[in-house]
């Protein structure tokens, strides 16, 4: 008696475009930051005059910890859409919005203590070219989360986001990998490049 393997009849259906596209968008977005924290990390200790790093840098742990936090606030949000909860949508997707402004802010904070008390911009040395490259970079990413977070917020107010989780998913997605960057960019500014 011969025994014929029967699979079953698999049929394959093509990957969602928006998680290819954001997929994609992440994967661009790493690279770029890639070039950016390795010239950082290859021009630390390259400038020939002041101010250093070591001499100016202090830790933004307020900023981390609020930007960090962020991650906790979007995927609330995210749970409270998947599951039709908008009162709660709404108020954990505020508060990741508060959150990323309040770490736009911070940052404002210590570049103007840079630029007005330390003397130090883009100009001034290597350091600061790759400081402000780098965490400038990032920066634009947060405001653009923000941006997109906060129109997010006006349409879910004006309530169009009812059946929008799937489309907020992928915001999250970005949210949290602007926060991962931030890891990074954290640890080789004010870590490795003290």
């Amino acid at each position: 008696m011969s025994s014929v393997a029967t699979t079953p009849n698999v049929t394959w259906k093509l990957p969602d475009r928006g998680r290819v596209g954001i997929i994609c968008l992440i994967t661009t977005e790493t690279a770029l930051f890639t070039i950016f924290v390795v010239a950082y990390l290859f021009y630390i200790g390259k400038s020939l005059s002041g101010p250093f790093p070591k001499d100016v840098l202090e830790f933004p742990t307020w900023a981390t910890i609020v930007l960090l936090s962020s991650s906790l606030t979007v995927f609330m949000a995210e749970h409270s859409i998947k599951h039709k909860r908008m009162g709660a949508f709404k108020l954990w997707l505020a508060l990741t919005i508060l959150m990323g402004a309040e770490f736009l802010r911070q940052t404002g904070i210590e570049w103007y203590k840079l630029i007005e008390h330390d003397h130090l911009t883009i100009s001034t040395n290597l350091f600061g070219t790759t400081f402000y490259s780098l965490v400038g970079l990032h920066a634009s990413h947060v405001t653009i989360g923000l941006i997109l977070l906060l129109l997010t917020l006006l349409i879910s107010l004006r309530g169009g986001m009812n059946a929008q989780s799937r489309r907020f998913e992928f915001l999250s997605w970005y949210w949290h990998f602007v926060d991962c960057v931030w890891i990074v960019v954290f640890t080789v500014v004010y870590i490795v490049g003290r």
